[in-house]
């Protein structure tokens, strides 16, 4: 039985930075994973309207989005929403992935993009999201 695709939220202020993650990640993560569809999102305005609406499995943010990076937005996200989705976060420098710690993400990214390590690390964040919490 095939999985429904699942639908990932890609945000910066730049086309191409999306481009970027979406053709990392590509339309399969991993052969264990059902395809994905993406969602631009271009603003904050546009992050929040997509992450209220409980459609989104995973969001990858930009962490150097302007006027709003995604580091900050991540926070935001993790903070606010009671049922919050998954987030990756893209970051420039290795050396920023302290701040992604900061954000709450689930994971992070490092650009360039490395088109296996990003689908991988994005199958891993799906893989952890379909497992049933243990009750008791």
């Amino acid at each position: 039985m095939t999985e429904p695709a699942k639908k990932i939220l890609v945000f910066s202020h730049k086309a191409e930075v999306r481009d970027s993650i979406i053709n990392a990640v590509g339309r399969r993560p991993a052969a264990d994973l059902g395809k994905v569809t993406y969602v631009e999102a271009t603003g904050v305005a546009d992050v929040l309207v997509e992450m209220d609406s409980g459609e989104i499995d995973l969001a990858i943010l930009d962490g150097e989005a302007q006027p709003t990076g995604g580091i900050g937005l991540s926070r935001q996200l993790k903070n606010e929403l009671a049922d919050c989705p998954p987030i990756v976060v893209a970051v420039r420098r290795r050396d920023d992935r302290w701040l992604a710690t900061w954000s709450q993400a689930d994971a992070v990214l490092v650009h360039p993009l490395d088109p296996l390590a990003a689908a991988e690390i994005v199958a891993d964040v799906l893989r952890n999201q379909r497992v049933p919490a243990v009750n008791g």
